[in-house]
């Protein structure tokens, strides 16, 4: 629920999107759906709230997520005078187009531990299931916002994203009454999940190798190991691999769990998951971060696997001691 200073910067963020001409919304790296569908629908709901003001939503587009919307090309001069939202976004190494920092005032709102605090103004709420949730939130409590269908599908989308079709425990009654919020209004909420609960062949054939492959331990963590070696006969283009990411998590022997992703570079994508061992503090071992039960980090080579490895495998013992 949100409170009294919620309220304050709701109407600082609001009077600073009716104080500029120009808004351009910046998002993460490699985004996933709560990352575009809290800007694209942010952006959605200032377009419809104030018709005469310039929008743009920046970074990589991936083909992956035509559907929610297609990023804009700027020239540097666009951010002299204009207000920048970054949404999603935990830290500034991953805010995605490094331009960010151009405008001349910035907001940030997100749901993740603020450790990297950056912007004139912060909106941070850890217990919030998503950024989507919290850009309704935005809209819900001010008098000023206005909603479309646009915006709702997209803001709708981010939610089911990142609570993993509301599986996920950041899910609470308030994430339940925003989506109905949202339902009532003038898209396909069964569209949306059936987009999202989709994959294509080759992420199929990539599912069940890491069914078959996936490595678990006694203590009930798990990892598997995705070189380019193995991902090449997948071709899976430049498109992420984060479909397989929540698949270890349906083995019921699994606590928590890593999978490893190499990348062009030659050094490994850490994705870490878990159902109840707290693994954000690992994350920011191996230079990542993140939520208590999903963080990202990064491995440089085969010994820092190993240790990161070494060091779930004691998390999830430290847990199951402390049960």
């Amino acid at each position: 629920m949100l409170n009294k200073n919620d309220s304050e910067i709701i109407k600082s963020i609001v009077n600073s999107i009716k104080e500029f001409d120009t808004i351009i919304i910046h998002r993460h790296q490699r985004p996933d759906p709560d990352a575009i569908g809290s800007q694209m629908g942010l952006a959605n709901i200032i377009k419809e709230s104030f018709p005469s003001k310039n929008v743009y939503c920046v970074g990589k587009q991936y083909h992956g997520f035509d559907w929610l919307g297609t990023a804009d090309e700027i020239a540097d001069e666009v951010y002299k005078d204009a207000l920048v939202i970054v949404c999603d976004t935990a830290n500034q190494p991953r805010v995605d187009d490094e331009r960010y920092n151009q405008g001349k005032k910035m907001i940030k709102i997100d749901h993740h531990p603020n450790d990297d605090q950056f912007g004139d103004i912060m909106w941070i709420h850890e217990d919030a299931s998503s950024t989507s949730e919290l850009i309704y939130d935005l809209y819900a409590n001010s008098e000023d916002l206005r909603i479309n269908a646009e915006a709702g599908r997209c803001l709708y989308a981010g939610i089911v994203g990142d609570t993993g079709r509301f599986k996920y425990p950041s899910t609470t009654a308030h994430t339940f009454e925003v989506a109905a919020g949202l339902a009532k209004l003038d898209f396909s909420t069964n569209a949306i999940n059936q987009i999202e609960s989709e994959i294509d062949i080759p992420l199929a054939r990539l599912s069940a190798y890491v069914y078959q492959n996936i490595e678990i331990m006694d203590s009930g963590a798990a990892y598997i190991v995705l070189s380019n070696e193995v991902l090449e006969p997948f071709e899976l283009g430049d498109d992420s691999t984060s479909a397989v990411v929540p698949l270890p998590g349906n083995i019921n022997a699994v606590k928590a769990w890593a999978i490893f992703v190499q990348q062009k570079d030659g050094t490994y994508r850490i994705r870490l998951r878990s159902k109840g061992p707290v693994i954000n503090e690992l994350a920011k071992q191996f230079g990542g971060g993140g939520h208590p039960l999903a963080s990202g980090a990064v491995a440089k080579d085969d010994e820092e696997i190993k240790n990161a490895i070494k060091q779930l495998n004691e998390v999830v013992l430290d847990d199951t001691k402390g049960e």
